[in-house]
C-alpha cells in the first residue's frame, strides 16, 4: 500500500486513516466569544478524491446539518480513499439565530468568493474558500427550502457541465434540474476555480425531515461510490430512476386569504389539476389554483394564510417523448431558479 502524505488544513496535519475535527478561526462576538469553523476531515489510508460536504451556508437550513452527522457515523466511513471535509454549519451566526443571514444582513450565499478585507459576510466566504474549497476537488453543498416552506428532495445542475450531470445521475434524488450560476454563489465561485459542486435542496427550514435526510445521506454516499471513494457496501441504492425535469415554474395566489393545499410535494400533476383553494375567513369567496402544465410538485408553501402574489406551488415540467430533448436545450438559457427568499 502506497504511504499516504498528510492531509493540511489550517495548520493541522491529518495522518493516514485518522479523523480530527479542526477549528478554523473566524471571528470574536462582540462579548469576546470566539467564533470558529468547523471542519471534520477524514483522511483514507487509500488514495482518491477530496470531497467537502458543507451546511448551513443559510443559517435556518439545518437539515443539512443533521444529513452530515448521519454521514460521518455511516460504516463507508470506516474504509474511505481519499478525503472527506464536512463542514456542517458554514454560517454559524445565522445558525444561533435561527436566520438565514449574517448579522450584517447580507446573504453568505451571495458573497463568494469574499475577500479578507470586506464585509463580515466576505470574510467568512474567504476563510470558507481557501480553507476548504478550494482543497478539494468536487463538492456537495446541502439546502432546504425557507421556513413555513418544503421542498422535494431534488439535485440542482450547472447547465453544460456533463461531470456535475454524471454526479447528479449518481446521487439519485428524485428530482433534477438545471439551474444557471448565481453571481456571488458558492457554486460559481468554486466552477470559476475548476471544483465541481451538486447543490441538494431538501425539507423545510428550521425543521428535520425524514426523507430529506435519508435522501440527502445516501446520495452523497452514491455520489462517493461512483467517485471510489467508498464501496458498494452499506450505500443504499436508489430506488426509483431520477427524472430530469425540463424547468419549473411557481404558481401564485390569485387573492389573499385562507388556502387548503390539495396536493403534497411529489405529487404528479396535470394540465388543470387544481392545487389548492383559498377563501376568506368567512367561506363566502373561493378561488382555485389550477396547475397548467403536467409535472411534479418540487416546493410549496406550509402556511394557510396567504396574500395576493404570493408563491404556493414550485411545479417542474416533465419531458415526454421527444420534447425531451428539446426541453433540455431550452433549459440552457432558461432563468435561473431562484433562492427561496426571491420569488417571496
Amino acid at each position: 500500500m502506497p504511504d499516504i502524505t498528510p492531509f493540511q488544513i489550517a495548520g493541522h496535519s491529518i495522518a493516514a486513516g485518522t479523523r480530527e475535527t479542526v477549528e478554523i478561526p473566524v471571528s470574536t462576538l462582540s462579548d469576546h466569544t470566539p467564533v470558529t469553523l468547523s471542519v471534520h476531515v477524514i483522511h483514507g489510508r487509500k488514495p482518491g478524491p477530496v470531497m467537502f460536504v458543507s451546511a448551513a451556508i443559510h443559517g435556518d437550513e439545518v437539515i443539512g446539518v443533521e444529513i452530515v452527522r448521519r454521514l460521518l457515523r455511516a460504516a463507508p466511513m470506516k474504509s474511505l480513499a481519499g478525503t472527506l471535509l464536512a463542514v456542517p454549519i458554514v454560517n454559524t451566526y445565522g445558525f444561533l439565530n435561527h436566520s438565514r443571514y449574517l448579522p450584517d444582513r447580507r446573504d453568505l450565499n451571495r458573497c463568494f468568493p469574499g475577500g479578507a478585507g470586506g464585509s463580515m459576510a466576505s470574510r467568512l466566504a474567504d476563510i470558507f474558500m481557501r480553507e476548504v474549497v478550494l482543497r478539494a476537488d468536487v463538492g456537495i453543498d446541502l439546502h432546504s427550502a425557507a421556513i413555513h416552506r418544503s421542498n422535494l428532495p431534488q439535485i440542482r445542475l450547472t447547465p453544460g457541465n456533463e461531470r456535475i450531470a454524471a454526479l447528479g445521475r449518481a446521487f439519485g434524488a428524485p428530482v433534477m434540474l438545471k439551474s444557471k450560476l448565481r453571481d456571488g454563489s458558492l457554486r460559481m465561485a468554486a466552477e470559476e476555480a475548476g471544483i465541481d459542486v451538486l447543490l441538494f435542496e431538501a425539507g423545510e427550514g428550521l425543521r428535520f425531515d425524514e426523507l430529506a435526510a435519508r435522501s440527502g445521506m445516501a446520495g452523497i454516499l452514491r455520489v462517493m461510490q461512483s467517485l471510489g471513494m467508498v464501496g458498494q457496501k452499506g450505500v443504499p441504492k436508489a430506488r426509483t430512476p431520477t427524472v430530469m425535469c425540463a424547468g419549473s415554474r411557481w404558481f401564485r395566489a390569485p387573492v389573499g386569504g385562507l388556502c387548503r393545499s390539495y396536493r403534497a410535494i411529489g405529487d404528479a400533476v396535470d394540465a388543470g389539476t387544481v392545487l389548492g383553494a383559498i377563501s376568506d375567513p368567512f367561506g363566502e369567496v373561493e378561488q382555485e389554483v389550477i396547475c397548467d402544465e403536467a409535472g411534479i410538485v418540487i416546493g410549496r408553501s406550509n402556511m394557510p394564510v396567504v396574500y395576493e402574489g404570493e408563491a404556493l406551488f414550485h411545479v417542474a415540467s416533465t419531458p415526454r417523448g421527444e420534447a425531451a430533448a428539446d426541453g433540455v436545450t431550452a433549459q440552457m438559457d432558461a432563468a435561473p431558479l431562484f433562492d427561496e427568499d426571491e420569488i417571496l
